[in-house]
């Protein structure tokens, strides 16, 4: 911890760290196309991705297109996804976000930042998700894990997601964002939790983490 680094060649240490421990980075929800994926990411807010993962298959067996979502229920769609928390307003939002692409969009999800916004219940995390995933375009989705971690490892001053966004957007190369913000995500499921974790430990803390986790 003597060494002191600059944010940009912490980024560049932290990139090589993991792209060895994390050189493939599959998409953690399982989805078949936009459609299923943007669902599953809506699902995914308050929810584990694993938990998101138990339910879609049931979901999707019902309804994975919007033509076949708004046949449903509203009710019926929230039965099938309360374990996946919040359902009375993700049921709404997934039936009445498919109306929209139906009528809006040739029943095409859309392929920009504004219209994905635009869509209930889909912010700008979940837009960024799915333009970078769905779609390739160079996007930084930062959840409240990515958010924690931009902070101890003080690439970011922890003061809003918004602001940790830019600060990832401006140390990291372009190319790489896709593929990081995924990374990221892996390696603080492993290695840098939220509770429980011992910076000593940590590949990227113990070298680059904020002073204060020490004390």
């Amino acid at each position: 911890m003597s060494k002191i680094f600059s944010r940009k060649e912490k980024a560049i240490h932290i990139t090589k760290i993991l792209e060895d421990l994390y050189p493939e980075t599959p998409i953690p929800l399982d989805h078949a196309d936009p459609y299923t994926l943007l669902v599953a990411v809506l699902l995914s807010a308050q929810c584990t991705d694993a938990r998101v993962n138990k339910v879609t298959p049931h979901l999707f067996a019902e309804a994975a297109t919007p033509q076949e979502m708004i046949q449903m229920k509203v009710e019926d769609i929230k039965a099938i996804i309360r374990p996946c928390g919040l359902s009375p307003r993700k049921s709404k939002a997934i039936y009445d976000l498919s109306h929209i692409i139906l009528d809006k969009h040739d029943g095409e999800v859309p392929q920009s930042f504004e219209a994905l916004e635009a869509l209930p219940g889909v912010g700008h995390k979940t837009a960024s998700v799915v333009m970078s995933q769905a779609f390739g375009v160079p996007a930084f989705p930062v959840d409240t894990h990515i958010h924690r971690l931009a902070y101890r490892w003080t690439l970011s001053t922890g003061k809003n997601v918004d602001k940790t966004e830019k600060d990832l957007k401006r140390l990291f190369p372009r190319e790489i964002w896709n593929k990081l913000h995924l990374q990221i995500i892996f390696f603080g499921r492993e290695y840098c939790p939220a509770r429980g974790h011992d910076p000593h430990q940590c590949p990227i803390c113990s070298k680059y983490g904020r002073k204060t986790l020490f004390k």
